[in-house]
């Protein structure tokens, strides 16, 4: 049973402890909280099916570095209006609430200048102003180096520039860095950090995806809220996340569409790591946008139990998020954001990939309109 008023939850238990009124219609269904994506690319503006359909003919995510990839995606944005940019993404919004999402992370990262980020986190905080769902936003300030600079000389710029101007503004919850051969090192990760903690901003990052860079142990040191994809992942990383409070951000459908090789999720598990869950939703590696078919991929490549899925998408995506006090869990104080599954069985979700299972969303207590497949009562 499931009670709330305005947007507050205020009983959550057995049916046998509610007296009020109950809605018959929602035997035997599922409520679950509302889904967190805590790891997404919007906004952007445009498609790339072409470098995918390249990358089935043989063709490395690292060789299409520069032309395409992040570079393109970047030039892509740049073209585009802003208004064309909002009306793009407003529609994956929408989408995202019908799948289950009622909170979510945006990011910038596609920028690669100081005034094209701030451009894009700008973007981002209207966009978040606008959504249906919950949405923070985390400045990318290392995702590439732009043309014609260095490592070197991007770190100083968004250390001296971008991160003190998008704090300033309140353009942006995080900062977050991808550590990576073909983009930032650890040094880098650790004076982005030193640069973020001065402006009391949280700390994420991409680590391991493309090879084994040690990130994910400083990520640890470092206090970052995440450390995100991990295909490479050594037993020290996972020890060390195990021992901290850093989640081991696991993108299964983006490891699905590169073809890379899973993370060690049996040794994060036994470590203690918390996991989360999330779409990386982006134009050129991971096009997805629907949580439970992240949910079933991630349970069919990374061997992770339904209720593991449930829990990475739920409360340990909101904790990193900085949502954790109201968002992804359910019970009396909880902000009213559920999602109601057309099954009475959780393990329906990853079972059926490709079929929606959500019946029906509601955020701060409210159905979302154009957010459910099917009607349901408020009770």
């Amino acid at each position: 049973m499931l009670a709330w008023e305005g947007d507050t939850v205020t009983y959550a238990g057995p049916r046998g402890g509610w007296e009020g009124p109950v809605d018959e219609d929602l035997a035997g269904r599922t409520i679950i909280p509302g889904l967190v994506d805590c790891h997404t690319h919007l906004p952007f503006f445009g498609w790339r099916a072409d470098e995918f359909e390249a990358r089935l003919a043989g063709v490395s995510y690292a060789e299409q570095h520069g032309e395409g990839g992040i570079a393109r995606s970047a030039r892509m944005l740049a073209e585009a209006s802003d208004e064309e940019v909002m009306g793009f993404c407003r529609p994956l919004l929408v989408e995202m609430a019908a799948h289950g999402t009622t909170a979510l992370e945006l990011k910038t990262g596609y920028g690669l200048s100081v005034e094209a980020e701030l451009r894009q986190a700008r973007l981002a905080r209207r966009l978040a102003e606008e959504a249906p769902q919950t949405a923070t936003v985390t400045l990318l300030a290392g995702h590439a180096v732009p043309e014609g600079l260095t490592a070197e000389a991007w770190v100083r710029l968004a250390c001296d520039e971008l991160i003190p101007r998008a704090a300033d503004e309140g353009l942006c919850d995080a900062v977050d860095v991808y550590v990576e051969d073909i983009a930032f090192d650890s040094s880098d990760l650790e004076r982005i950090a030193d640069a973020a903690a001065r402006h009391d901003l949280p700390l994420r990052c991409h680590a391991e995806q493309l090879a084994w860079t040690g990130a994910a142990e400083m990520a640890a040191a470092l206090g970052a809220r995440s450390a995100d994809h991990l295909n490479h992942l050594s037993p020290g990383g996972a020890k060390a996340l195990g021992s901290s409070r850093t989640c081991a951000g696991l993108l299964p459908t983006s490891t699905l569409m590169l073809g890379s090789q899973a993370p060690p999720v049996a040794g994060l598990r036994s470590a203690g790591a918390a996991l989360t869950l999330a779409t990386d939703l982006n134009p050129g590696t991971s096009p997805v946008l629907s949580l439970p078919e992240a949910m079933a991929i991630g349970c069919s490549l990374y061997r992770l139990s339904p209720l593991e899925a449930l829990v990475a998408t739920t409360v340990n995506a909101a904790w990193v998020l900085g949502l954790h006090e109201r968002h992804g869990w359910l019970g009396p104080g909880s902000r009213a954001d559920f999602v109601i599954l057309d099954s009475p069985e959780l393990r329906m979700v990853p079972y059926r990939p490709g079929h929606n299972p959500v019946v029906a969303t509601f955020m701060g207590g409210t159905a979302r309109p154009g957010a459910a497949t099917q009607t349901a009562s408020p009770r």
